[in-house]
């Protein structure tokens, strides 16, 4: 589905909190959290028999069954690292859940205990099983920038987030080499939040990059600030095919056509890096790709006379509603641009809804939003 974004590009000189840096709101919220994990198991027992009461209304046999809710709910957080699924903190998550649960206890006791019987369901689902069914597909765009008989793949790779290689890693690179594409370009984030500075979350990382190859080259930019420090990336990249564009150009020829990939380090400052992309210089005759790591630009992007954007950062919100979407979209556009394909006028965007997920006392959840690895087949009109 193509959604249509007419939108002028906004002024965002007088923002002072910016979705991606350290210090915005949701960073804080993370932050702050953190000190949740040096709880003290014990206390942790006590709030939650205390939520379990008030559930129950202090019958202890309602309460008792409650309490055998949250300690499940623990025990399936504790076999996410044993599992190998993921590697996030588990104490701030456990009381995040024991609150959520408490509310649905108070209604009459069937009905509770079928809402409470559902949210277990859905923790497996949302943390064991969906962040691991990859969603591979492909997009199709034709344009009068590429010869008749041309024609080019593209794999986009966005925000792997690693902690450790997991099964889902391992069945990227399985897609990548059973499908190989042209091309293969990278949004941004290679690193989960919590292991940017983990020396064996970055061998994996490492041994990861290492595997990516594509005959017309793999090209990459960094993602958030926090998350990809300029000389963690670098130390990633090294020894690898991947080719880092911090504000520069790559040329692609086709049989009598040329694509132009910019890639434009995201301060998430749209403003700001709009400064940096007027002193890059493009051919409107090429096939303009902008590979930046927030939609928030699009706007820009698409004044600026590209063709193509690709970008990620919003994860697709990890946790989406029937109908409503994202709960959440760490964008300066809201919800506009939480996932999937748009039109800004000439132009197309994509963000991806990425591979891995947020990291700190994130939970590592992922809700109707699957990862998903997007090849296009680019062609002539």
């Amino acid at each position: 589905m193509i959604r249509r974004r007419d939108i002028p590009p906004r002024s965002f000189a007088n923002t002072r909190s910016f979705p991606g840096t350290a210090g915005n709101p949701f960073d804080v919220i993370l932050q702050s959290a953190h000190r949740f994990t040096r709880i003290p198991n014990p206390v942790i027992l006590v709030f939650l028999v205390v939520l379990a009461f008030l559930g129950g209304k202090f019958y202890w046999q309602h309460a008792l069954i409650w309490l055998c809710f949250f300690l499940l709910d623990g025990l399936l957080l504790f076999l996410l690292p044993v599992m190998k699924r993921s590697y996030g903190a588990i104490k701030p998550v456990l009381l995040m859940l024991a609150v959520l649960r408490t509310p649905f206890a108070l209604l009459p006791f069937w009905c509770a205990f079928g809402f409470e019987f559902l949210g277990t369901i859905l923790i497996i689902l949302g943390f064991f099983i969906e962040p691991f069914h990859l969603d591979v597909h492909h997009e199709e765009l034709t344009s009068v920038k590429i010869a008749k008989n041309d024609r080019i793949s593209i794999a986009h790779l966005g925000d792997l987030h690693i902690e450790r290689i997991t099964r889902r890693e391992e069945q990227i690179l399985k897609e990548l080499e059973s499908d190989p594409p042209d091309l293969i370009l990278f949004s941004g984030d290679v690193l989960n939040l919590s292991y940017v500075h983990d020396d064996y979350a970055q061998q994996q990382a490492r041994e990861f990059l290492a595997t990516l190859h594509a005959p017309l080259g793999v090209f990459a930019v960094t993602g958030s600030p926090p998350v990809d420090p300029p000389d963690v990336f670098a130390s990633l990249i090294d020894g690898t095919e991947v080719q880092w564009l911090a504000d520069k150009q790559a040329m692609i020829k086709l049989n009598k056509s040329s694509i132009n990939i910019t890639g434009l380090t995201c301060t998430h400052h749209p403003d700001e890096d709009f400064v940096r992309l007027e002193k890059l210089s493009s051919d409107p005759a090429s096939f303009n790709i902008l590979l930046y790591h927030s939609p928030d630009f699009a706007p820009l992007a698409s004044k600026a006379g590209f063709d193509l954007q690709l970008s990620g950062h919003t994860h697709g919100g990890q946790v989406r509603l029937p109908l409503y979407g994202a709960i959440f979209a760490a964008s300066l556009y809201g919800k506009l641009f939480e996932s999937g394909r748009y039109l800004l006028g000439k132009m197309t965007l994509y963000v991806t809804r990425g591979l891995g997920m947020e990291g700190g006392i994130a939970p590592r959840v992922r809700l109707l939003c699957p990862p998903e690895l997007v090849f296009w087949d680019i062609s002539g009109k």
